[in-house]
């Protein structure tokens, strides 16, 4: 560092400048004049996620964050949560402010005063103010100090929901961050200031309100509103469940006695057997029924729900028969590529859909049929045995593409049920910190990949961005056809898997491309006092992912 100047190495560009001791990352943009598509509202420094008024006080690589990646989508909406909690604070400051969970592509959230939701009126009088504020250009200030000063101070400001969160955390030193006179905790690096903010609405949605953020593909428009009534009242349930026992937050759980999560181990499991229970009746009640399709997102549990569902139509006097959708798969000449030139597994048409609605005919007539099996070693398919399907029996189908229609063209609606699993969590870490569903079922399919595939967790990650795009374009658009929802997530869930999943995470090397999304996992799962997974039930979706099931996969 001669001269007191350090070396900036971009990945962006691909330059390296010498910079004077100090220089941030916003004044370290302007010298570097970097391209972009989208503004420009984060960085990552040598791979960690940073605030653009951050100083640089060594060498360092960066590669400047734009808002139109999963990253700085990420960055955007944090920050704009903090707008509206600082617009609310203004106008109501008796109003409390709670974001739940992404719906409707944008962020489902509650506003009350007292308990009760605040008017249209009212609506307009913050959104007015966020707006000015946006106008403001005011900074988001970034605070970094010992942990319990942190705690202390938020413990003075009557802020327990964060002192609460913070208490639980191993580190010595921890960050806030602070809006005008307001201050907050948020989990990473927020925009520099609130010009940043210029595209956002907030709506009533059913019994709360939307959030509404800009598209990925245009940041100067909002997101359209996709109705999803189903989901919204299987989260709703969750929810209000959450409420009765009095565990929204992680702070909630980790504050829990030993003996009082063994309690709630047992009721969670209770909840999810007399939820699989009411479907396999739904289904038992409808005797026209010959086919159940069972689908949903990676790693949402549906190979143990369609187990669990077989146990249960079982009970009922249903003679269940399983047919694997992935012994359906084209050979990879005759699979479809995606945009990018790859084998796209993800699509519908990877599979035989003439041969497939071809065998279930048949097999509803009453005929036999010797469905395929595909051997992923070789590539190629094979054949199984004879199978019949008789009149005390149901096809019970588990795949990503269950709800699709297009999945089962031939055969008549009033033959099929349809079910969608997914987890959709209402756990949050705060009210201003929501934990995504999408991070529940990485985590579950981090540890089984690296359990039963032996695959690590930077090829997960690596892999992961696909799979949200298959499941974009084939699961989501139909889920709202789904007869019955299933939630499979569990309160408990992330305080149980957290020892599995730190040590596979802790192996991702910092220089990897999927570092920091390793690193935001491992700093999400220090705000949870991990639990002994030893009371779980080998009939729990979590041994799926964990080990130990009952169930043979």
């Amino acid at each position: 560092m001669a001269n007191n100047r350090i070396q900036v190495i971009c990945k962006n560009n691909r330059q390296t400048i010498q910079v004077p001791i100090g220089t941030t990352l916003q004044e370290a943009l302007l010298l570097l004049q970097v391209k972009a598509q989208s503004p420009i509202i984060g960085a990552l420094v040598n791979n960690k996620p940073a605030c653009l008024s951050k100083g640089l006080y060594n060498h360092k690589t960066i590669e400047f964050i734009e808002q139109n990646t999963t990253i700085g989508k990420r960055i955007y909406v944090r920050s704009l949560v903090f707008l509206i909690y600082k617009a609310i604070e203004d106008t109501f400051p008796q109003a409390r402010f709670r974001v739940e969970y992404a719906i409707s592509n944008g962020y489902y959230c509650t506003i009350q005063i007292n308990q009760e939701r605040i008017s249209l009126d009212q609506l307009k009088t913050i959104k007015e103010r966020a707006q000015q504020i946006v106008n403001e250009d005011l900074p988001f200030e970034l605070f970094y100090q010992p942990r319990q000063q942190t705690i202390e101070h938020f413990d003075q400001k009557k802020k327990h929901g964060v002192s609460n969160l913070l208490k639980h955390r191993k580190s010595y030193y921890t960050y806030h961050y602070r809006l005008g006179e307001l201050d907050d905790f948020y989990a990473d690096a927020l925009v520099p200031s609130t010009k940043y903010l210029s595209t956002f609405d907030i709506c009533p949605y059913f019994d709360g309100f939307l959030l509404r953020v800009p598209k990925k593909t245009d940041h100067t428009q909002l997101e359209e509103i996709t109705q999803q009534r189903k989901t919204y009242e299987i989260y709703k349930e969750h929810v209000n469940w959450c409420n009765l026992i009095g565990i929204n937050n992680i702070s909630d759980l980790n504050s829990l006695p030993k003996e009082h999560r063994s309690t709630l181990i047992k009721v969670s499991e209770a909840l999810h057997e007399k939820k699989i229970a009411k479907i396999a009746e739904q289904i038992a009640e409808n005797k026209n029924i010959r086919i159940v399709l069972i689908a949903g997102p990676s790693s949402s549990g549906k190979t143990t729900t369609s187990k669990r569902l077989s146990v249960q139509l079982a009970a009922s006097g249903i003679r269940p028969r399983t047919l694997s959708l992935d012994n359906y798969y084209l050979t990879h000449d005759k699979t479809p590529l995606d945009e990018f030139g790859e084998l796209d597994f993800e699509s519908l048409y990877a599979l035989d859909l003439p041969l497939l609605n071809q065998q279930l005919g048949q097999l509803i007539a009453g005929e036999t049929v010797t469905p395929p099996i595909f051997n992923f070693k070789t590539e190629q398919r094979e054949w199984g045995k004879p199978m019949q399907l008789k009149e005390n029996e149901i096809l019970v189908i588990e795949g990503i593409h269950g709800l699709n229609p297009e999945l089962t063209a031939s055969i008549s609606d009033e033959l099929k049920f349809k079910v969608y699993a997914s987890a959709l969590t209402a756990l949050s870490l705060n009210d201003h910190n929501w934990i995504s569903a999408s991070d529940t079922r990485l985590l579950r399919r981090i540890i089984r990949d690296y359990k039963y595939r032996n695959y690590p967790a930077d090829k997960t990650i690596d892999r992961w961005p696909s799979v949200r795009r298959g499941e974009d374009k084939w699961i989501f658009p139909y889920q709202e056809n789904a007869d019955a929802m299933f939630n499979s997530s569990l309160l408990f869930e992330l305080a149980s898997i957290k020892r599995q999943a730190e040590p596979i995470l802790n192996e991702v090397p910092e220089d990897s491309d999927s570092y920091p999304e390793a690193r935001r996992l491992l700093h999400l799962l220090e705000f949870v006092v991990a639990i002994p997974y030893g009371e779980i039930p080998q009939t729990s979706l979590l041994r799926e992912f964990l080990g130990g099931s009952g169930f043979h996969y």
